[in-house]
């Protein structure tokens, strides 16, 4: 927590300007008709997005809840918009082929149709030759059974004259041979009726089995134009989403930078605080030095020996450890931070550990500050006093409690609780030192055990 950077103020303006730009390409994501993108695949995009919260884990312990909580619903969603993308093209294709499909199984259908009415009429047709055919044949039985018969014998032999005889013969000879014919004709279309009653029922089968055929294709058709129908929807209730959480992002960017600026001018006004109890020390110290040496002084011209004092600019071990448990999730240092893409210091040492660990004093020291300071949550200021050349403090931030709200503190001496207040992603203690009311790399006075 507590990360300080001139850049970061006009870096918020540079994101909401990205993320309105974002969110009106989003717009058009519809209306563009685009290639369809190959849809990702379920298990790289959550390793993605995985990735992309433990990003936040180890880069963003001084951004507010809020604003990771957007980003990560921003980016969810934007991981989404391909594969919904590509849900939408392929149901669109579904249903273009769903149509042709049932196009043409309207088409085979009316063919269908017209075949069996045109074997109908020809069914129709046929069998009103036959009922003719059989009409005739049935009235000339019945003129033969009323002229008690009508055999060759019988004619030939009721005539008087040769010629008479010879011109009946062959008069009976052609009436067989119309009746023959007539009953061959009628043999024929009889067959032909049969042939074509058959073809009929085949037909209507054929027409049967195509309207079945139709109704599925017209079934599958409308399941596909509600599955493109859907799958448009999801899709613009993604880029809807997508809008609203660009909105809401860039409002907790906004809200972050006035964090930021509350943070700085807590910073501004502690720093002025330790520099003038640094310079107070300063002179403190100068001030016993100079009477050391007087003291020295006198006691060499009164013949007493000398001792020379060195200071060590060793300065490892000055402090301890703030707390017994946990690691080290992020040290000091510049890091590149992955909302406002600016490079940024990581002020002090953070340490992993559960809301609610003990936290100690580093060293003895004079609290200055104890309380609530904006985006660090609670916190506790400690000042070391004169140390190795300079004015030396620590903080701890983000506290769940505070102990010790005042005074003096031993080292080692319990003063708060870990915790996640103010601007925190989650339990940690976030801890710097200051020198003469800079940030300094807290590693430079901790021991190597630390």
């Amino acid at each position: 927590m507590g990360r300080l950077d001139r850049a970061r103020s006009a870096a918020p303006r540079r994101m909401i300007g990205t993320i309105s730009a974002m969110a009106c390409a989003a717009t058009l994501v519809l209306t563009a008709a685009p290639s369809a993108p190959a849809a990702t695949d379920p298990g790289v995009q959550k390793k993605r997005v995985d990735q992309k919260v433990d990003a936040l884990k180890n880069h963003l312990d001084d951004t507010s809840s809020a604003l990771k909580t957007a980003y990560e619903k921003l980016h969810a969603t934007e991981d989404k918009l391909p594969a919904a993308q590509a849900s939408l093209e392929k149901a669109r294709g579904a249903a273009e082929a769903a149509d042709a499909a049932e196009a043409a199984a309207a088409q085979e259908l009316e063919v269908a149709k017209a075949n069996e009415a045109k074997a109908r009429a020809d069914l129709q047709k046929s069998t009103k030759a036959v009922a003719a055919g059989r009409k005739r044949l049935a009235q000339f039985a019945a003129q033969v059974y009323q002229q008690q018969g009508f055999g060759q014998l019988d004619v030939a032999l009721s005539s008087t004259q040769p010629q008479e005889f010879a011109d009946r013969l062959a008069m009976v000879d052609t009436v067989l041979d119309v009746q023959n014919t007539t009953m061959e004709r009628l043999t024929t279309e009889r067959a032909g009726l049969t042939a074509l009653e058959d073809h009929v029922s085949a037909l209507r089968v054929d027409s049967d089995r195509k309207q079945k055929a139709a109704a599925a294709a017209l079934q599958r058709a409308q399941a596909a134009r509600g599955a493109a129908e859907k799958a448009q929807a999801d899709l613009q209730a993604l880029v809807a989403a997508q809008r609203s959480q660009a909105s809401s992002f860039a409002d907790q960017v906004a809200a972050d930078k006035k964090q930021l600026s509350l943070m700085q001018a807590e910073q501004r006004r502690l720093q002025k605080i330790l520099a003038e109890r640094a310079a107070a020390a300063r002179r403190a110290a100068a001030a016993a030095a100079a009477k050391a040496a007087e003291e020295a002084k006198k006691n060499h011209s009164s013949g007493g020996g000398s001792s020379s004092g060195g200071g060590s600019s060793n300065t490892s071990g000055v402090l301890s450890r703030p707390v017994h448990t946990g690691w080290v999730s992020s040290e000091y240092g510049m890091r590149f931070h992955p909302i406002y893409h600016v490079w940024r210091l990581h002020s002090g040492r953070d340490y992993a550990v559960n809301c609610g660990t003990p936290v100690y004093a580093a060293a003895a020291g004079d609290i200055i500050s104890a309380g609530w300071a904006t985006s660090y949550g609670n916190r506790i200021v400690i000042d070391h006093g004169w140390i190795d050349g300079g004015g030396l403090a620590s903080t701890y931030n983000h506290l769940s409690r505070i102990v010790v709200g005042g005074g003096h503190v031993s080292r080692g001496q319990l003063i708060a609780y870990s915790g996640t207040t103010g601007d925190s992603t989650g339990c940690h203690l976030h801890f710097e030192t200051l020198r003469n009311g800079s940030f300094d790399d807290p590693r430079h006075w901790l021991n190597t055990l630390s």
